[in-house]
Parts: C-alpha cells; structure tokens; sequence
C-alpha cells in the first residue's frame, strides 16, 4: 500500500518552529494557530489608586503565570483590566483596579491606599497586592486576595508618623513609613517573567520610566510609593514595575505606568485638601505560543522516517 501499509487518512506532522507573544494591552480575543497543543502566559490586573494627603501607595494588580497551559481550538476572550483612580480627598481610599482573565486565569485588581485626614485615617484596601495604610491608622491592605497559589500579590506597608505605607507588589511587601522621620514607604517591587518571555529588550516589555519606580524591562506589578509631608526626599518610591512614586507639600503623587499593573503613588501633604492620590497602571496579558511539533491521526512510514532522520519527530 502507498502509505506503507496502515489503513486511514494520511496526516503529516505539524511542525511550528518559532515562538510568538501577543500582547493584549486591552481587552480582546485570542485564537492559536493550527496543531498549537499549549501556551504560556501572563495574567496582570490594573493596580489601585494612591492615598491622598501623605497617603499609602496603591497595590500593584494580581499577577499571575502559568506555562504548558493547555487550549482550545476556539477563541478565548481576553479581559485586561483597568487602574484604579486615586482618591480625589481625605474621606476615601484609593479605588481598587479591575480584574484581568484568561481563561480560567483570574488576577484581581490591587488594593487602593490609605488616606489621611481631620475625620480619620482610612486603611488600605485588600486586593491582588494590598493598598499602603495613611498615616493614623494601622491596617494595611491584605495581598494575594482572593487567595491564589502561588500568591498573586503581597501586602501593603503600614503607617509611619504624617507618612504612609508603601503599595504591595508582585515581589515583595510595601514598605511601612518611618517615624519619626516621617518617610514614606517605598512600594514593593515587581515580578520579573523574562525566564518565561525571554531576556529584555522584548516590544511587549515595559520600558523603563523614570519618576515611576524605575520601570524594570521584564518586571511587572510594582507598588506604588507613600506620600509625605516635607521635605521632598520623603517621598516614597515607587516599586520596580511600573509603581507610581508618592510625593509632598499637597502634590498629587505619580501615576502607575500603563500596561504594567503598577500602584498609583500616594498624594502628599499633611493639611487639607492634600494631593491627591495617583491612578494606578491598567493591566497585561501576555500569551506565548511555542514551538512545537505534533503528529495528528496516522502517518506513512516513509514521513515518519523522513522526519526523524531529520531531528524533527515529536514523542
């Protein structure tokens, strides 16, 4: 028999030697190429907003991998999630960001930070990495809410004296404020995934941005930095990752970067209104398709051999 004796259709093997990453900078569908059996990805959330009026930093979005992730034919949605807003006065925290999913993969938004004012200090917000607490009040905002394995986010930074707490991140806790000094807790650093996406540079990968917790290429979901009184260098920084730096003397405190789920930074100042807190960075996803080969249905004996002796068969 022509197909060297086996009965049935004849398939060849699919053979797909590059690797490709699609970044979703906002909400949208995926759909894999032919034979594609897995891929990697990152899920990112959009980070909370900061605190006003020496308030914490924001949390960084939930973060979370998973590599050899098997799919479908079909498309899979795609949700990327938003930054949350700073809060605008001493009477609230920073809003929490919005969730991003793939799949069954769900990264919750990162917690706002803690204001401070004349009516009471407000606490961090729980979320994917929690809100820094203001000054006054010593709850911090839970990380890795909901629960993930492995944690998703870490906890935000506890007061200090007219300082707050620095934003959780994906890599570390924030850092509480000082007292009696009255420094603000830097934010926690991010995550890096080049061991997942490859060495930086990469077009998907965040460039560093100076005034934003020195953006880290490859790093991912840092916390945004406390605000302060006076003078200026007790302004908290913000985490590496796209963390927003807080600031003084009644500034707004800095944005989280786009794209990277980094915390807003906290507003500055120790009289009302206070500067206002700043927006954290909306959210990430990215999915990697790698190489592979594959070998649907049957094959003849004479493409099987022509394949091997050329190191290109599957197991």
């Amino acid at each position: 028999m022509s197909n060297g004796g086996i009965i049935g259709p004849v398939n060849d093997p699919i053979i797909q030697t590059n690797s490709t990453v699609t970044a979703f900078t906002a909400s949208g569908c995926f759909t894999a190429r032919t034979g594609q059996p897995s891929v990697d990805i990152l899920v990112v959330a959009g980070g909370g907003g900061g605190g006003n009026r020496h308030g914490g930093g924001g949390g960084a979005g939930g973060f979370r991998t998973s590599t050899s992730f098997p799919i479908p034919s079909s498309s899979i949605p795609v949700t990327v999630g938003g930054g949350g807003a700073g809060a605008p006065s001493t009477s609230a925290a920073g809003s929490s960001g919005t969730q991003s999913i793939f799949s069954t993969i769900t990264s919750a938004g990162g917690g706002g930070g803690g204001s401070a004012g004349p009516c009471g200090a407000r606490a961090g917000v729980p979320g994917g990495s929690g809100g820094g607490t203001a000054s006054g009040n010593p709850s911090s905002g839970t990380g890795n809410t909901p629960p993930t394995s492995p944690p998703q986010g870490n906890n935000g930074g506890g007061p200090g004296n007219s300082a707050g707490g620095g934003g959780g991140g994906a890599g570390g806790v924030g850092t509480s404020g000082t007292s009696p000094a009255g420094v603000g807790g830097p934010g926690g650093p991010g995550s890096p995934v080049t061991s997942i996406f490859g060495a930086a540079p990469q077009p998907f990968y965040i460039a560093n941005s100076p005034g934003r917790g020195n953006t880290a290429c490859g790093v991912f979901a840092g916390g945004g930095g406390a605000g302060a009184n006076n003078p200026s260098s007790n302004k908290g920084t913000g985490g590496s990752g796209g963390g927003g730096d807080g600031n003084v003397n009644n500034s707004p405190g800095t944005a989280g970067t786009t794209n990277s789920g980094g915390g807003g930074g906290g507003g500055g100042g120790d009289s009302d209104p206070g500067g206002t807190g700043g927006t954290g960075g909306s959210g990430i996803v990215l999915v990697q398709q790698p190489a592979f080969a594959k070998a649907p249905g049957v094959w003849s004996l004479q493409c099987q051999y022509n394949f091997k002796k050329n190191n290109q068969w599957t197991s």
